[in-house]
């Protein structure tokens, strides 16, 4: 993983959208920073303590079947689906993108990614303006929080 000295800050939701409009494998990961993932590259999956082979992460490129919808809402609802990590994994975790080669699924369903990119952080008021477009939506959304009603933790 190269770790450019400082990542620049992304700091609106049509930022995001662009950066996605404009380029594939990208990634966002919810932890404490490319630092500290830095020589790890691999996630452990909080379920059974298995190393995986991997970062895990979540993909942001626009799928073939979302077809002609906002790019905007779909970054939102990526961003959005996790929100839930900033708590769950305690302290300093955030949000930043990243470009990867896949390498695998985890417990989850999830892309493993390794030859990692740092791209950017991923500032607070993203997640504020990916929460209201979400909210804007018909439908129930929630995160997926498996922690909310079962107890388990999801794999990160």
């Amino acid at each position: 993983m190269t770790l450019p000295s400082e990542l620049p800050l992304i700091t609106s939701l049509d930022e995001l959208t662009r950066l996605v409009e404009s380029g594939r494998r990208l990634y966002v990961r919810w932890s404490r920073g490319p630092r500290t993932d830095l020589g790890e590259t691999a996630s452990t999956d909080d379920l059974t303590g298995v190393p995986l082979p991997g970062l895990s992460v979540n993909a942001l490129d626009v799928e073939p079947w979302w077809s002609s919808r906002p790019v905007r809402l779909w970054v939102a609802r990526r961003l959005y689906d996790y929100c839930h990590l900033r708590r769950s994994k305690g302290p300093g975790v955030r949000p930043w993108v990243l470009r990867g080669r896949e390498v695998g699924r985890g417990p989850d369903n999830e892309p493993l990614v390794r030859e990692v990119e740092p791209i950017a952080w991923v500032d607070a008021r993203v997640i504020f303006e990916a929460e209201e477009e979400v909210a804007r939506q018909r439908g129930n959304w929630g995160p997926l929080d498996r922690t909310a009603g079962s107890g388990a933790e999801p794999s990160r």
